[in-house]
């Protein structure tokens, strides 16, 4: 066995944990002190097996980089271990609103012309996403959302926008994970005359965790890829330094960074929130805006202790999760667009101090073995970021597409696309977008091209919600509020050029006046 385990293997938080350990007196501590022991046993075997698992790679040069991405998830595990036995749970009643001055209303920012600081901006897109939950095998940022335009199509367009009109040099980084990779670098290869640079790099790859015996999954590094996982967008900053895009970027004058999530469709470039930035010397932005009901889950910024932390609903005690998803005390949540100083990122990273929550997230494989997911958020950070605060924006500057309602959405009328940009269409009355609810059978994607003909006219509906095996023709127009049910056993079909105007249509196919 090779000694690469070395610098790691006397500071390890969980061991640190069991060296601080007091000689127990009592129950409770008995109980701890059997925790700490246990703990110490889980992070030797961990080790251990992480060791063979290294020395499994035969070529020199991807074992150390292999080596490097084990020691970062060692440091995690043992972080998770130390954690547990510790039971290091965020006191709810600490827990405060963030300050009137944490937060900064978006209509309060500079208006912006001049162009010269962009040149000092990268656009990183997080793009490890396989679009699973929509039925889909391969990168989401595959999918065609609007104009037969994917969504990587479309920020490619806005940043090549972007470069051309102001004369600037805006790339686009876009991080992988090991099951996007191939699929991302063969799509790029279609910019290659666009006027913008890409920068494809992968994001880490971590052993899935056995539950009940704290093991890793695979037994060689080249193991199949349902042994691993790609370990949140939190895992970002590690990613960056490790593949020297960091360092890259800094050496190209490059020194904020705004990242987003490639299914986010309304994370364009603003040079207003860029200015700010700078002029208030902040090393991390973070776009938060307002809550509804559609984003109960969604992570929020909190006060705890005066410092400014992200709150995810994977870290909230059971008893508190009704509290977490009312507006009452979380009025917003984090729409994942970043704004970030890379010199910030380099100093904190060299200091080695760039400690993330955790989020456990429980799995179980196709053969049904329980396994844990060691995850985090890339929100999280900007407890160790200077002057860092949020931005309320408006809520055209989030607009993700999770789902087939949201596609449909997006693929309407409601929007067109301006430079690749999504504009809401000037005749829409309302400010608001409308309320869309299909049900199971317009799930995956492939069901919900099949039953749409064509996308329906939407730009006077309020509300849709649609349940059951229906069908829609060619040249549908909806208006306020539709409500379609097909029951059990029957299937209803929208005719062509129908127009359906506050009705509620019921498996039987009898049109109800609403």
């Amino acid at each position: 066995m090779s000694s690469i385990w070395s610098s790691l293997s006397a500071v390890s938080p969980a061991e640190k944990a069991l060296a601080n350990e007091k000689t127990p007196r009592t129950r409770g501590v008995s109980a701890m002190h059997f925790k700490s022991a246990t703990t110490g046993v889980a992070t030797k075997n961990m080790r251990n097996e992480l060791n063979r698992l290294v020395n499994s790679v035969s070529n020199p040069a991807t074992k150390k980089a292999f080596d490097t991405e084990m020691q970062s998830f060692f440091y995690l595990f043992t972080r998770y271990l130390a954690e547990k036995a510790q039971s290091g749970e965020l006191e709810w009643d600490r827990i405060k609103s963030p300050a009137t001055e944490q937060i900064v209303a978006y209509d309060k920012l500079p208006t912006i012309t001049d162009p010269t600081s962009l040149n000092k901006l990268a656009v990183l897109k997080v793009n490890g996403g396989l679009g699973t939950s929509m039925g889909m095998t391969g990168a989401k940022s595959a999918l065609e959302v609007k104009d037969d335009m994917t969504f990587l199509d479309l920020t490619v367009r806005q940043i090549e926008h972007l470069n051309t009109v102001h004369r600037v040099d805006v790339p686009l980084i876009l991080m992988t994970s090991f099951n996007t990779h191939e699929d991302t670098l063969r799509i790029v290869k279609k910019y290659a005359n666009q006027q913008l640079r890409i920068t494809t790099f992968n994001q880490s790859r971590y052993p899935r965790i056995l539950k009940e015996s704290l093991m890793p999954c695979p037994k060689s590094a080249d193991d199949d890829k349902s042994m691993w996982y790609p370990p949140g967008h939190g895992d970002l900053y590690n990613a960056l330094l490790h593949s020297g895009v960091l360092d890259q970027l800094l050496s190209e004058g490059k020194e904020y960074l705004f990242v987003s999530n490639s299914d986010n469709l309304g994370a364009v470039v603003d040079q207003n929130i860029l200015q700010h930035m700078i002029d208030t010397n902040a090393e991390f932005l973070m776009e938060v805006t307002d809550k509804t009901k559609a984003d109960v889950k969604g992570g929020t910024l909190i006060n705890y202790d005066g410092n400014m932390q992200l709150l995810e609903i994977a870290q909230v005690p059971p008893e508190h999760v009704e509290e977490f998803k009312s507006v009452r005390k979380f009025k917003i949540f984090n729409t994942n667009n970043l704004w970030i100083n890379l010199k910030a990122v380099k100093r904190i990273m060299e200091n080695e101090a760039m400690e993330l929550e955790i989020i456990v997230n429980p799995k179980v494989t196709d053969d049904g073995v329980a396994v844990i997911q060691l995850e985090t958020a890339s929100g999280a950070a900007i407890k160790h970021f200077r002057n860092a605060h949020g931005i309320n924006v408006p809520r055209s500057r989030f607009l993700p597409v999770k789902a087939c309602s949201d596609l449909l959405l997006i693929k309407s009328d409601i929007y067109s696309l301006e430079h690749g940009q999504l504009v809401i269409n000037e005749n829409r009355m309302f400010g608001t977008t409308p309320v869309i609810k299909l049900g199971d059978h317009f799930k995956k994607i492939a069901q919900f091209q099949k039953r749409f003909k064509k996308i329906p006219k939407i730009i006077e509906l309020d509300h849709l919600t649609v349940t059951g095996d229906v069908y829609f023709g060619r040249n549908v127009t909806l208006r306020g509020t539709v409500i379609i049910v097909a029951n059990e056993g029957q299937r209803i079909d929208i005719p062509d050029g129908c127009v359906l105007e506050n009705r509620l249509l019921s498996g039987n196919l009898t049109m109800t006046e609403l």
